[in-house]
């Protein structure tokens, strides 16, 4: 039913299009690009898959590699839409995730109906360098987590991502860059959101979420934002570099990573605790050659969770390190050979191994992020556990 509504609103949404000066842009711009007549609002209405294979292996140590499991997936299905309201200075977002594994995690706390709501977001530029965001969106996270997954270098995200990041949530931001020199950039980010993740309906569960970021861009900016592309599709003529830092408290958290992971239930409600996340990462491009850092810490003032006598309810908050080094080279021909290196390191009172994976990957460049093939090969080592290859093949297409 809900799909069926969808569709009538698509259909809705292309009829009323012809009140309107409608330009059919080039691949991998957009399927639409509306203007009003009187030029006070645009849209652009954009639609993206991804389609992936996988393919795992435990290594039975003796008995070589063993187990085998085979996956084949929609990963993303996404519709986009973005463009001003009234004025440049007042942009939006607006995008909807369609698959599985996006609109996947449905509790009671999110109504138990399917997570559609990826980002509905406004954007203020309401004075010179400053502006202002209201609505649900990523937070000012660790950078791989920013750059979309559209954007990628290799398949998907590294394990430090997807053990430490801060995702999307509910609130405000404020961003502010300034220039230290004709080239030295330096870009100020804060937000203050509910802390609970997207698309929670419930209200604030716990206290609130503070994040702060700066980054500093001695060489100058990037061409086309690619210090949140991955590889450099631009070929930077010159080197460019981007530092940056991040510090998130996410106070009275109820979950075990922050705003992610499982809810922290205890015999009076739930467990809260005040969750501290750091990030430190870096992008340099120079001539078709990327190289991408990243370093997670996340403590907690008391990461195992209590009942109210005192005695441990099972949950415990996932503290501790994660290492990402990821580095490729773009030949002329578009083809790009990647490598990654991923270090998690959770701290002993988690009960959790020591995970330290190799990511060789191969992409091919049809037209840059927008059509592409990208392919990896992963082997992961547990110490205390059973180790893994994993092999994946995905093809993007964004019009």
């Amino acid at each position: 039913m809900k799909l069926k509504f969808l569709a009538i609103g698509v259909v809705t949404f292309f009829c009323l299009s012809s009140y309107s000066q409608v330009e059919a842009p080039k691949f991998g711009k957009g399927l639409l690009n509306i203007v009003g007549k009187d030029s006070t609002w645009t849209m652009k209405f954009a639609m993206r898959m991804q389609f992936l294979g996988i393919a795992t292996w435990d290594n039975g140590t003796d008995n070589g590699f063993v187990n085998p499991e085979q996956n084949f997936l929609v990963r993303r299905a996404r519709l986009k839409f973005d463009g001003f309201a009234y004025s440049p200075k007042l942009r939006y977002k607006f995008e909807l995730g369609l698959s599985n594994r996006d609109i996947s995690g449905t509790s009671q706390f999110t109504s138990n109906a399917p997570r559609y709501i990826l980002d509905a977001v406004v954007m203020w530029n309401f004075h010179h360098n400053f502006e202002l965001w209201v609505g649900q969106t990523k937070l000012p996270g660790n950078i791989e987590r920013v750059i979309s997954s559209g954007n990628l270098q290799q398949v998907d995200r590294s394990l430090v991502n997807s053990r430490f990041n801060i995702d999307r949530d509910m609130g405000i931001q404020l961003r502010h860059h300034f220039n230290l020199t004709d080239k030295f950039l330096v870009r100020e980010k804060f937000a203050l959101s509910q802390g609970e993740g997207r698309n929670v309906t419930t209200g604030n569960l716990g206290g609130h979420q503070y994040t702060a970021r700066i980054e500093l861009l001695p060489f100058g900016k990037f061409k086309s934002k690619g210090d949140y592309v991955g590889a450099d599709l631009k070929r930077e003529a010159t080197a460019k570099l981007m530092l940056a830092v991040t510090y998130d408290s996410n106070q009275d958290a109820v979950r075990t990573r922050s705003n992610l992971g499982s809810y922290m239930a205890n015999d009076v409600g739930f467990y809260e605790t005040t969750i501290n996340t750091t990030f430190v990462d870096a992008m340099f491009k120079y001539n078709g050659f990327s190289l991408m850092g990243e370093y997670a810490h996340r403590d907690a003032k008391d990461p195992i969770a209590k009942n109210s006598d005192g005695s441990e309810t099972g949950d415990l908050v996932l503290v501790g390190d994660g290492l990402n080094l990821q580095t490729g080279y773009l030949f002329k021909s578009n083809w790009e050979v990647s490598g990654r290196y991923t270090n998690i390191n959770f701290d002993n009172i988690t009960g959790r191994d020591t995970e330290t994976q190799y990511t060789l990957g191969l992409s091919k460049y049809l037209l840059g992020h927008k059509l592409k093939v990208q392919t990896d090969l992963s082997y992961l080592s547990v110490d205390g556990g059973t180790d893994e290859l994993m092999y994946r093949l995905q093809m993007d297409v964004h019009f």
